[in-house]
C-alpha cells in the first residue's frame, strides 16, 4: 500500500453517507485487520448483529478462531464489538479511531479497546488499520493502556506520519478518559443488549459457538 492510500484511510468512504450499513441482522461479517503498510494482522469471522446511537454491532461467539501471521486466538466467552458510527464535522475522525469488544463474564477482560484508523465497510467486509495503542479494562474494573512500547517502536520502524501519531494518542487520551468514567459506550450497560442478540442468533441457529478446541499460538 502506497503512503497516499494509507493516508486515505483517516477519511474513508461510506456506503451511506448516515451511517445506516445495509446488512440484515446474523449476516456473516469478515474482520480484517492489518497494521500500517498494509501488514496482515487480527482475520476473524463475525456476525452482524444491528445498530444503535454509538454505532454498528458485530458478535463473536465464543469458540470464535482468530488468526495473524503466527498466532492464533480462540474466544473463551462470547465477545460483541462496536463499530463506532460515521460522523461530521470537527473531530469526527477522532471519534471514531478505535474498536471497542466487550467480552462476557468468564473472559480475562471486560473491555478490549483497540486504537484505529476509522473503520471502513465494504459491504460483509471490515477493515481497519491497527494502530497500538489499547485501553483495556480488567475483571476487577482496573482501567489501564497497554502496548505503549509497540506504538513508539511502530512509529519509527513503520514510519508513521506525524498526523497518525497524533491522531492515536488522541484517540487513546479520549477513550481512556471514558472508560475510566464508566461513560457510555464504554459502561457495563451499553453492550447488554446485544449480547441478548448474539445469544439469540446462536440459539436459533443462525451462528454457533465453535468448538473451543484446538491450537491457541503457532
Amino acid at each position: 500500500m502506497t503512503g497516499s492510500s494509507q493516508e486515505s484511510y483517516l477519511i474513508p468512504p461510506q456506503p451511506d453517507p448516515a451511517g445506516l450499513i445495509p446488512l440484515p441482522v446474523g449476516a456473516p461479517v469478515r474482520v480484517a485487520m492489518t497494521k500500517w503498510g498494509d501488514q496482515p494482522h487480527w482475520e476473524f469471522d463475525a456476525v452482524f448483529l444491528g445498530r444503535d446511537e454509538h454505532g454498528e454491532w458485530a458478535g463473536c461467539p465464543a469458540g470464535t478462531r482468530m488468526s495473524r501471521p503466527g498466532a492464533e486466538y480462540v474466544a473463551p466467552v462470547d465477545q460483541v464489538c462496536l463499530v463506532p458510527q460515521p460522523a461530521t464535522g470537527s473531530g469526527s475522525d477522532l471519534a471514531r479511531s478505535f474498536l471497542a469488544t466487550f467480552h462476557a463474564p468468564g473472559g480475562q477482560v471486560s473491555l478490549y479497546v483497540d486504537m484505529t484508523t476509522p473503520a471502513l465497510w465494504t459491504g460483509e467486509a471490515l477493515t481497519a488499520v491497527d494502530l497500538d495503542l489499547d485501553v483495556v479494562r480488567g475483571t476487577t474494573g482496573r482501567v489501564w493502556i497497554d502496548d505503549e512500547d509497540e506504538f513508539a517502536e511502530h512509529r519509527v520502524t513503520l514510519d508513521y506520519p506525524l498526523r497518525i501519531v497524533a491522531l492515536a494518542s488522541a484517540s487513546c487520551d479520549r477513550v481512556h478518559g471514558l472508560v475510566h468514567a464508566g461513560a457510555a459506550p464504554f459502561d457495563a450497560a451499553t453492550p447488554q443488549p446485544w449480547f441478548a442478540v448474539l445469544e439469540s442468533l446462536v440459539a436459533d441457529g443462525v451462528t454457533d459457538r465453535p468448538s473451543p478446541g484446538g491450537p491457541r499460538a503457532v
